[in-house]
């Protein structure tokens, strides 16, 4: 349920019905909106529960919240959540580009992308430096070197880096580099890496199973949630049906769908959900028009040679082409696709 706070609550009401839920046995979590603030209770939703908190001082009633997932939902927290690293702001109008390769292959690579997607309009830099594939003989990343490699490219460019983080144990060498932890599709439902990547504090990407439900992706959004980091990020990319003309089937649908359930931004790949070069820019601006608050797009000084995922990565040219497509599209649906200005302001994440 959730504790909907009068407007013009003051802090003192809002804090002593705080204590009040945590004297029943339940756990608060407060969502500080700009109108209102609510308070989504967690725990057994007994009736007595809410008749004894709909008296606390300031409160205005008490919702019961039906969906299985309590904060994410969209009955907690009616207003967008923003999240904001630096240049990059995803949520509500605001349309963030991440865009980078696939793999960290060499400093030249990364650097020379780093620079070409950030004067293309791009505000984050991603970039795989842990690799999880198919195959145990394929390559599986540079590691710690990669991580080394993005920190350089923040620096030269001021771009923060979104990077994946595979276990529970690589979570603190991989916060210590990356501005965005990214958990993969593959990843999930790993419950234990979601909670440890949540208690960095850090902004998370959360990218959708390629079997996932929205119910699912929710719930394991919940787990990042239930650390008390609310800097979330869902991804859509690509879902696996019987089709086989594209590597994933890029379900645009769930972007307005996510949107009516859950406050959080949603974010869509369509680089994975196409698995091809010449369909990415096109799904890119459906996305937009889909009411996407961010795009990721993989992007590469030379595909042909790229060591994974050259196949549906652009080159230079075809991001900014890219870019243009999508400002058109952004424009005309409302989007704000900001210049990819790095504000005077640390990389520091924000919810707003």
């Amino acid at each position: 349920m959730i504790v909907v706070m009068k407007r013009g609550a003051t802090p003192d009401q809002i804090a002593h019905m705080i204590r009040r839920i945590e004297e029943e046995g339940l756990r608060p979590v407060p969502l500080y909106g700009t109108e209102r603030t609510v308070i989504a209770v967690i725990g057994d939703e007994r009736g007595e529960h809410r008749q004894s908190l709909a008296s606390g001082p300031g409160v205005e009633e008490i919702i019961p919240i039906l969906a299985p997932y309590k904060v994410a939902s969209l009955e907690a927290k009616p207003e967008r959540t923003v999240v904001q690293v630096g240049p990059l702001r995803v949520g509500n109008s605001h349309l963030g580009i991440i865009a980078g390769p696939c793999s960290v292959e060499s400093e030249a690579q990364t650097l020379a992308t780093a620079r070409a997607v950030k004067a293309a309009g791009a505000h984050a830099l991603r970039g795989g430096a842990f690799k999880p594939r198919t195959s145990p003989y394929s390559f599986q990343g540079l590691k710690e070197k990669g991580l080394e490699i993005l920190a350089l490219a923040r620096e030269e460019t001021g771009l923060p880096i979104v990077t994946e983080v595979l276990t529970p144990s690589d979570v603190p060498l991989v916060a210590k580099y990356a501005d965005v932890l990214q958990i993969g599709a593959r990843n999930m439902q790993n419950y234990r890496l979601l909670e440890a990547a949540g208690e960095t504090g850090k902004p998370i990407l959360l990218k959708r199973g390629p079997a996932a439900t929205l119910d699912e992706l929710l719930l394991a959004a919940e787990y990042i949630l239930n650390t008390g980091n609310y800097q979330v990020m869902l991804c859509e990319r690509g879902i696996r049906t019987f089709e086989d003309h594209t590597r994933y089937t890029l379900s645009l649908s769930a972007v307005p769908a996510l949107h009516e359930r859950t406050h959080l931004p949603v974010v869509v790949d369509p680089s994975h959900g196409t698995g091809h070069t010449s369909l990415v820019a096109r799904m890119a601006a459906a996305a937009v028009a889909a009411g996407a608050d961010g795009l990721i797009i993989e992007v590469h000084p030379d595909p042909e040679h790229a060591l994974s995922d050259g196949f549906q990565s652009l080159t230079f040219q075809q991001f900014e082409e890219l870019m243009a497509l999508c400002r058109r599209v952004a424009e005309a649906v409302g989007k704000t696709l900001e210049p990819a200005t790095t504000p005077e302001t640390s990389l520091v994440a924000q919810v707003a």
